[in-house]
């Protein structure tokens, strides 16, 4: 079964108190060609993407607007902000040591909003 990027910013994460399995690194591939821009880690339990964005308060807007996604869906990334301008997010759900679908939603989500970029 293919994912798609429309399918997953269709849904909502689902509430993980543990007791899911952790999806497994074949289902992984599969969904990260839904996200092409996000990479595994290298232990496969964790998604990553880097931008490098234009000043220090456009990162920190960005920051507020993946903020605000993560709230609503009730996942919440893991954000880095490095030499002011150079952001990564993280997701995995820590609730079950891996990824989920949900940090697949939560990425496709935070995907499509805008960030000034530094040219």
């Amino acid at each position: 079964m293919t994912v798609s990027t429309t399918d997953l910013r269709q849904r909502h994460c689902r509430p993980c108190e543990g007791g899911v399995p952790a999806l497994s690194a074949d289902e992984v591939r599969e969904h990260l060609q839904a996200v092409p821009q996000w990479r595994p880690s290298d232990d496969g339990k964790r998604i990553r993407r880097e931008w490098r964005v234009k000043d220090f308060a456009t990162a920190l807007d960005f920051f507020n607007r993946v903020g605000q996604v993560a709230e609503t869906e009730d996942h919440h990334p893991d954000l880095h902000l490095t030499g002011y301008r150079n952001v990564v997010i993280e997701l995995s759900t820590h609730a079950v040591g891996g990824l989920t679908e949900n940090d697949f939603i939560l990425a496709a989500k935070i995907d499509p909003l805008p960030v000034a970029l530094k040219t």
